[in-house]
């Protein structure tokens, strides 16, 4: 039996706890992303905006002296002062590593200057560095090069000749200057770095080189004259560790606050030691970076204060004055006890919470003995000092196959369990611990597989694996519910997995997971009018060869007889038909107008006012389509809607229609008879969306599909052959390629920039979202289709599969 230590008391507990009710059901295991806010932090830092008036701390005293008090308290975190180090506010760890990218100085000229130096681990950012640092020496070490340098603390002098300046503190009497960056943390497998590592290479060098990357093969002979300085990525160790700078002392740190609290984002600091500030020169300046700026003369001269000189602008000062109440708030819910600080007690549980959740997945075995797990880490959870509160993993098939990531993240969201899938930023760490060669990964790339995309196989290999991590507000509990969601969807088949969750004696939590798993039509939509908004059927509805019954009969042209779309009339979508069967009559409303009528059907008097019509497919003008003019009123009523004269509503004339010279059953639409829309896709891809946020239906609408379909996992209609609804059988087409249209909010008419810009970035350029259907034989007359209807499935590497 595999038991949980708690680390805090069950009063401490349920005062965390009650601080994330909004959670609900949901389990949140990404604190290496970001971790939670709790609501007083909220309240808290909204209550100091409400009771103050703070202005620009340029100009006033009150803002300028809250500042100075984050700074104050930062650095009395980290258990140090401005004595000491200086606090540079920056937008996040990323722009502080930039900083000291940009400003280091590495020695008189190129020809006399020290070299860049980093971890293979590390964040892109760091990656980033090599590209704005002012050295063409550039070298990459492995984890194990950086902690040969523990045992080089004694002789001074590496074995090749690199030496530092000796005793740090002395002043720096050498010519040039080498700067070494590695993280704290590793936030790919969440190794701890000795930070004893910091002073050995301060003193003594570097005992290797590494790899040289850019530069001249000068080996031993690069700049044996050099002083070593230290930046240290600590956005992911300082989220739930104690960095003690009066212990260890980096010449930079790198810090996000919202990994600390996760309140309030978008300010992060670099902290710079006395010794560091001596080797980063700023060439640009504005705001409130220098005392005198000369327009006429080039003249200027900079501030005194070191902190001041590298904060261009203003400064996000009301996002700042929250720090103060994200300190404290963390204080209060995790008390510091005689022994250990808030931090330190953090550490121990997110460490704890880690070994458990590990022990409780290596636990895991196929029926034929093989492991479940493939772990990520290197020295085991045993010792906090070396391991932090992150598992990384990927689930293995039973013949030692990998699970993609993507499927995972999948099962994942249908269980409201939020994890982290593919590289995290730390592709030297993925291709370490995947074991891939540099060969591996550009074929990975050449095969269209790109950062943060979801393509998570090629040939059999990972392009990533899949991260829990934890924090103080994490629960043991919440660890059980994400490896049975593990154990119970990747120790059985699927059919089994199905029979499994059905069964009475499943505990409740879980049996609500077997409805998931049967694919469920939710909705169906028809669009009356070629690119006006939908009707949703409420009731069964009438199949024809063609489709739905009136799915794009109509469409508005324009005075040259073309028909025109959102694209060039996004309100088009505000013209909302609804089908009135009983009374036989087509209704089009539009915002602040009377409703505008055409009859369903056509009569002998209209057939009389026939116009020939083509409108664009694919670009490519060259569908001829028959159609008969629905007349003057409700031309004119569109003409007022629209406000563009000559439009015209005309109605198809036939259910077949020549496409690229062949006659098809096909409406007006564009490709084929139906679209289908997979609601868990769509919601997989809203959560991917960073901003433009808006409830799910309304993401859903912007695809317009006619069968919104939802199944267990995202993404599982791309592999779709065949779907039954009840007794009708419909065929799988192809994929939809998306356009800009799905980018229109179709409650508004507005455009925005999602989501073709999330799906384009997840799928490396694949604009596809949904697939079309066709009839697999003409229907019987009056055939219905119906939500309520069982919804069967056959999949393309699948002979029969009922779900």
């Amino acid at each position: 039996m595999i038991k949980f230590q708690n680390e805090f008391t069950r009063a401490e507990a349920e005062a965390i706890q009650s601080e994330f009710r909004r959670m609900k059901d949901n389990i949140y295991l990404d604190h290496a992303g970001t971790t939670l806010y709790p609501e007083s932090l909220v309240d808290a830092a909204g209550q100091v905006l409400k009771e103050n008036l703070f202005c620009n701390p340029h100009t006033c005293k009150v803002t300028g002296d809250i500042i100075d008090q984050a700074r104050y308290r930062i650095l009395q975190h980290f258990n140090t002062d401005a004595t000491e180090y200086a606090v540079v506010f920056t937008a996040n760890a990323t722009a502080a590593l930039k900083l000291v990218g940009e400003c280091f100085s590495f020695g008189e000229d190129e020809n006399n200057s020290g070299a860049f130096y980093y971890c293979q681990e590390n964040h892109t950012s760091v990656l980033g560095m090599r590209e704005v640092v002012r050295t063409n020496r550039l070298y990459v070490l492995t984890k194990d090069e950086i902690l040969k340098n523990l045992y080089n603390t004694t002789n001074g002098i590496s074995e090749h000749g690199i030496n530092g300046q000796g005793s740090v503190g002395e002043g720096d009497t050498r010519k040039c200057n080498s700067l070494v960056v590695f993280s704290a943390q590793c936030n790919f497998s969440g190794y701890k770095m000795p930070l004893e590592t910091i002073e050995a290479i301060q003193k003594n060098g570097l005992l290797v080189l590494g790899t040289q990357i850019r530069g001249e093969e000068d080996g031993e002979d690069a700049c044996k004259d050099s002083n070593f300085y230290i930046c240290l990525d600590t956005a992911s160790y300082v989220a739930s560790n104690f960095l003690d700078l009066r212990r260890y002392k980096p010449d930079f740190c790198c810090i996000s606050f919202y990994k600390m609290f996760g309140f309030p984002s978008g300010v992060g600091a670099l902290l710079v030691s006395k010794r560091g500030q001596a080797v980063l020169n700023k060439r640009f300046y504005g705001g409130g970076t220098i005392n005198i700026a000369m327009t006429r003369l080039d003249f200027h001269e900079k501030r005194a204060q070191f902190s001041t000189r590298f904060e261009d602008g203003t400064l996000p000062f009301l996002t700042i004055t929250s720090l103060l109440e994200g300190f404290r708030t963390l204080e209060r819910l995790v008390p510091p006890t005689l022994q250990l600080k808030s931090v330190q007690r953090i550490s121990a549980h997110v460490h704890q919470l880690a070994k458990y959740c590990h022990d409780s997945l290596a636990a895991l075995h196929h029926t034929n003995g093989a492991p479940l797990i493939e772990f990520y880490n290197y020295d085991g959870y045993d010792d906090v000092a070396l391991q932090g509160g992150v598992v990384t993993f990927n689930v293995l098939h039973d013949d030692g196959s990998y699970v993609g990531f993507a499927e995972v993240a999948c099962i994942a969201a249908v269980h409201n369990v939020q994890l982290r899938t593919g590289c995290f930023c730390n592709p030297g760490a993925c291709q370490w611990f995947l074991g891939l060669s540099n060969a591996d990964i550009r074929k990975q790339f050449e095969a269209g597989h790109v950062c943060s995309d979801f393509t998570d196989l090629v040939d059999g290999l990972p392009t990533g694996a899949v991260r829990m991590s934890f924090g103080y507000m994490t629960r043991a509990s919440d660890v059980d519910k994400a490896v049975a969601m593990i154990r119970d969807c990747y120790l059985t088949t699927a059919a089994e997995r199905l029979r499994i969750m059905e069964r009475a004696e499943l505990p409740e939590r879980l049996r609500h997971v077997s409805q998931r798993l049967k694919p469920q039509l939710k909705r169906i939509c028809i669009y009356p009018i070629k690119s006006c908004g939908a009707f949703e059927v409420t009731s069964a509805w009438q199949l024809t060869s063609s489709g739905f019954k009136y799915d794009r009969a109509w469409m508005i042209v324009d005075v040259n007889g073309m028909a025109i779309t959102q694209k060039h009339f996004t309100r088009l979508c505000l013209i909302r038909p609804v089908v009135k069967l009983e009374e036989g009559i087509l209704e089009l409303r539009f915002p602040e107008m009377k409703p505008a009528q055409v009859p369903l059907e056509i009569d002998d008097v209209s057939r009389a006012k026939r116009i020939d019509s083509s409108f664009c497919q694919s670009k490519v003008c060259n569908d001829l389509v028959e159609g008969l003019d629905c007349g003057e009123a409700v031309g004119q009523w569109l003409s007022d809607c629209l406000e563009a004269s000559g439009l015209r509503l005309v109605r198809q004339n036939a259910e077949r229609r020549t496409q690229d010279g062949v006659s098809k059953d096909i409406s007006l639409a564009n490709q084929a008879q139906f679209l289908l829309v997979n609601r868990a896709s769509v919601r997989w891809l809203a959560n991917k969306v960073e901003t433009e946020k808006e409830p799910l239906d309304q993401t859903v609408d912007r695809f317009r599909g006619n069968l919104i379909l939802e199944t267990a996992s995202a993404f599982e209609e791309n592999s779709f052959e065949e779907i039954s609804i009840g007794g009708v059988n419909f065929k799988m087409e192809g994929f939809c390629t998306r356009c800009q249209m799905v980018c229109i909010d179709q409650h508004s008419g507005q455009k925005t920039n999602e989501p073709l810009r999330t799906i384009a970035r997840e799928f490396g350029g694949k604009i596809r979202f949904g697939i079309y259907l066709s009839l697999k034989e003409q229907p019987a007359e009056n055939t219905l289709v119906s939500c309520s209807e069982e919804v069967r499935i056959k999949k393309q590497e699948e002979h029969s599969v009922e779900q």
